[in-house]
């Protein structure tokens, strides 16, 4: 059990490192646009995302896939610029039931970057052969799923207080919110090492 909480807390602070606030920029893009009642929507936004990124490392440990680093820190802002200009594109829309599929989509393929991002560092956490990594694996997504759902319901909550008490509009805050992630997003892409060839 103890074992458990080792990667578990590993994942948990792996979301939750002001440190790489790519994944928190990211979690607010995708967040934003919605409010409380639409919870079961960001559940399985969140989830399509650590599956994504489960898959990553776990195809990253048996060898099949390896991508490198350079190139996944450049797609990671990639993702979240995507996400974020989709919102300013449909904020204040009210047909989110259809950008399901888009934003699904960019979601998967964010959390397979950020696995394939950080698959050498998971491989030198974990010593022993691939089969042997497949339960500390699962503690670790375990841990990610939470510290996701975690951010969520903050960026919920702020935008709950900023849209009831201060009397923002919902397609003001999306706005707002959304070309805030895209000015820290912007100089993350522009002084990536992928230009330095």
């Amino acid at each position: 059990m103890t074992e458990f909480w080792i990667y578990f807390e590993k994942g948990l602070r792996h979301i939750l490192n002001l440190f790489a606030y790519d994944h928190i920029l990211f979690l607010i893009a995708l967040t934003v646009p919605y409010a409380f009642k639409d919870w079961k929507r960001l559940l399985l936004l969140v989830t399509i995302f650590t599956v994504g990124h489960s898959l990553a490392l776990l195809l990253s440990v048996f060898g099949v896939i390896i991508i490198r680093g350079n190139l996944a820190d450049f797609l990671i802002p990639i993702t979240i610029l995507i996400v974020a200009f989709f919102n300013l594109f449909t904020a204040g829309k009210s047909a989110k039931q259809e950008s399901i599929s888009v934003i699904g989509f960019v979601t998967l393929f964010f959390g397979i970057i950020h696995g394939l991002g950080f698959a050498s560092y998971f491989k030198t956490i974990l010593a022993g052969s691939p089969q042997s990594k497949l339960l500390p694996l699962s503690e670790f997504s375990l841990g990610i799923e939470a510290s996701q759902i975690i951010v969520v319901f903050i960026v919920l909550i702020l935008s709950y207080i900023v849209q009831t008490f201060f009397r923002f509009s919902k397609r003001d805050w999306t706005l707002v919110m959304s070309s805030f992630v895209i000015g820290v997003v912007l100089p993350m892409i522009i002084s990536s090492e992928i230009w330095n060839r």
